[in-house]
């Protein structure tokens, strides 16, 4: 599933796009980034950590996502 911008967020910097390793957005400057090739997406989530608005955002696929289990609780009391 391909990042997604919030528009209402997006200052259009072009950060996402310059930090993006694999080349998913196309900028143009003072223009809104697009999400050019959403199938090239591999989920790194630099693009999330590095927007200084918090406007990107990624949804992850059923099979990336993990079970998180507390190991403390599986202990026996």
């Amino acid at each position: 599933m391909p990042p997604v911008i919030d528009e209402t967020k997006c200052i259009h910097c072009g950060l996402c796009a310059s930090i993006c390793p694999l080349g998913v957005f196309r900028y143009s400057p003072r223009q809104m980034p697009e999400v050019a090739f959403p199938d090239e997406c591999w989920h790194c989530n630099s693009c999330v950590l590095d927007c200084p608005k918090h406007a990107v955002s990624l949804r992850m696929p059923i099979p990336f996502m993990l079970l998180h289990v507390d190991a403390a609780k599986l202990l026996p009391k």
